[in-house]
């Protein structure tokens, strides 16, 4: 049995040798080995640089919720080659997934082993607050035919993203992968309903489409037209499958409705269709034919976009072509406001369109200069950003920086909460400027189980505050001794983003501070999450003790605090070592000495000075005491001269 440091939870192995294909939701799951004895869980494993679902595995881990595959347990595992990976585990699929059986179901089966099982389970998560996000036949599971279905995993990879666009609906599809978001309740309702259509056809529809293809079908045609096309379907199936496919949320049946099949058919909502111009609009090689495809084109094409909205070509379209004076002129307002404000900068005319595709589609999501994204998953987006594309992951910092999901919601405050978007955006511009961290830092905040990126962590998976010191310890017998400290700016961005250690902007620098600074806050860490040994860890900074202890004056004591803290490193506890040379009382006495040394030292300069500055004067006083004893001598001389004369 692997040792309990390599179990998750301290109970779970993950068998890397035995894949199990099909399991994982579209993710690799592997065979598990419970040290309790159990025999029926799998391992799902994490993409590399993107985060779990934080929430929901808080929500459901441990829970025991029937008709769904729930986490048990979350954590980081050995793998092949001696790497870490992190690893979702959870209940084995009970049979295989749907997505293997290519025929029609009838309708019988569509209703009992398809729909009531499916929304009792979805009944299960919003009761917790949790929303599913990756329902379609190939994460859905059963033993045997006739039997009930079960949700497959949902919680190893950002909501959503893993889902086709034919099961999204299209303010979802359009996102970012990584940015649709958690969703509703109402989303997981859309994907079930297209999952009744593929199985009541044999098949996924529009399989042959690229995803953007079907994207603008949807909007072309809606996504019940663009899905069923000229299929015929059991009328049931047919009229429940419209209802869910509902462009807007609010016209969905609801999951109480739906447990009562016959009840959710009769269920009619007086949906406004939209408008249709009698000519299209022509953007960016598209043609247009309503608001919403317009919102679509504006949001896909930015910089045509803006000019058909300078240049008053929507205006016009909108009043002439398709009749809606009123739309035209919200969006005509806000032309006109952007102008008077802020001129024409990138940042105006990207929150300029962003406002114009909210007021011509309130369902589309924030939309940014090309990209598209739901405040929520914003923290995922930027997370995948990081591993591909610098240029999206810029865009998602501007977002924050100006607070674009502030500016979105007052644009559409009756589909979401102001109240709560204003202060999100407020908090996290605030994480983005704060003195040391950055960008790291706000991707570990939006990001709770993101793994730590530092290269110093090569080949270990650090997602929570209780991975970080092993890890570090591992990581400094490969440290460089000539060079950085073991609080690289991303391993201090992480530590400022998950502890309640304070993290001040001296830990993001160089110096006597920085290293002090590190010095006190792993003691504390090792105090909080690692009450182990860290002989590794605490040689790493014995490295730097020149620098340590370039704060202490007395010379002979620098050299000895050196000595003793290669002592303590050994014992691998910092507490000692921060106790040496954070002494209150000897760093009093040292800097007394130095005080009293710098005394005697002034003095012997004084008396110095005054001897070099006496020298001239002595000089002086000697010349002239010389010239008045020559002239003496001279008299004397003359007047025994003349002594001698007279006597003569």
């Amino acid at each position: 049995m692997p040792s309990a440091e390599k179990l998750i939870g301290g109970q779970y192995a993950v068998e890397s040798a035995r894949p199990l294909g099909g399991a994982g939701g579209g993710l690799p799951a592997f065979a598990v080995t419970d040290r309790r004895g159990r025999a029926d869980l799998m391992a799902v494993q994490v993409q590399p640089g993107l985060p779990p679902r934080a929430d929901a595995l808080a929500a459901l881990t441990g829970a025991s919720l029937e008709g769904v595959l729930v986490p048990v347990a979350h954590g980081p595992a050995a793998i092949a080659g001696g790497q870490e990976a992190y690893f979702v585990v959870g209940p084995a699929p009970v049979g295989p997934a749907l997505g293997v059986v290519a025929r029609p179901w009838s309708e019988g089966e569509l209703l009992d082993c398809l729909l009531r099982p499916a929304v009792q389970a979805l009944d299960r998560l919003q009761q917790r607050g949790v929303t599913h996000r990756a329902i379609r036949p190939d994460n859905l599971f059963r033993p045997g035919p006739g039997q009930p279905v079960v949700l497959g995993s949902a919680w190893a990879a950002p909501p959503a993203s893993l889902q086709p666009a034919v099961f999204e609906p299209p303010y979802s599809a359009m996102c970012l992968p990584g940015g649709r978001g958690n969703g509703s309740t109402a989303d997981d309702v859309y994907a079930l309903g297209v999952t009744m259509l593929a199985l009541a056809l044999g098949r996924v529809p529009l399989a042959g489409l690229d995803e953007a293809a079907i994207l603008r079908r949807k909007l072309d045609r809606g996504s019940f037209a663009a899905l069923a096309g000229d299929e015929r379907l059991p009328g049931m199936i047919g009229d429940l499958v419209r209802g869910m496919l509902a462009e807007d949320p609010d016209h969905r049946p609801p999951l109480a409705l739906l447990a009562d099949p016959a009840a959710a058919r009769a269920r009619r909502v007086a949906a406004r269709p939209p408008r249709r111009a009698q000519r299209p609009l022509e953007l960016a090689g598209e043609e247009i034919w309503d608001a919403r495809a317009l919102a679509h084109a504006m949001a896909s094409h930015p910089t045509e976009g803006l000019q058909a909205l300078r240049d008053g070509t929507a205006d016009r379209w909108l009043r002439r072509g398709v009749g809606d004076a009123t739309t035209a002129t919200r969006v005509e307002e806000r032309v006109r406001g952007s102008s008077a404000d802020a001129g024409h900068s990138a940042q105006a005319d990207a929150s300029l369109l962003m406002q114009a595709v909210s007021v011509l589609d309130p369902l589309a999501p924030l939309c940014w200069r090309g990209i598209a994204v739901w405040p929520d998953g914003l923290g995922p987006a930027l997370a995948a950003a990081q591993q591909g594309s610098a240029e999206i992951a810029d865009r998602i910092e501007e977002i924050v920086d100006v607070e674009a999901a502030r500016i979105w919601a007052s644009a559409r405050p009756e589909r979401c909460d102001l109240t709560l978007l204003r202060v999100e955006a407020r908090q996290q511009r605030a994480t983005l400027r704060m003195r040391g961290g950055g960008r790291p830092r706000l991707l570990y905040a939006l990001n709770p189980l993101q793994s730590c990126t530092s290269p110093l962590l090569d080949g270990r998976c650090v997602a929570r505050m209780q991975d970080l010191l092993p890890a570090l310890e591992v990581a400094s017998a490969r440290r460089d001794p000539a060079g950085s400290l073991p609080l690289d700016p991303h391993v201090a961005a992480f530590i400022a983003a998950r502890s309640e250690e304070p993290a001040g902007p001296e830990l993001f620098g160089q110096g006597p501070g920085a290293v002090a600074a590190q010095l006190r806050l792993l003691t504390k860490l090792q105090s909080r999450f690692h009450p182990h040994p860290l002989p590794g860890v605490a040689a790493w900074l014995v490295s730097a003790s020149d620098v340590l202890v370039s704060t202490w004056r007395n010379k002979s004591r620098r050299d000895e605090l050196q000595e003793r803290l290669r002592g303590l490193a050994a014992a691998g506890q910092l507490a000692p070592m921060l106790a040496l040379i954070d002494d209150p009382g000897a760093l009093a006495r040292d800097a007394q000495g130095a005080a009293q040394a710098a005394q005697v030292l002034a003095r012997a300069d004084a008396e110095l000075h005054r001897l070099a500055n006496g020298a001239a004067e002595r000089a002086e006083l000697a010349r002239r005491l010389g010239q008045e004893i020559a002239a003496g001598s001279g008299l004397a001389a003359l007047v025994a001269v003349l002594g001698f004369a007279a006597m003569g």
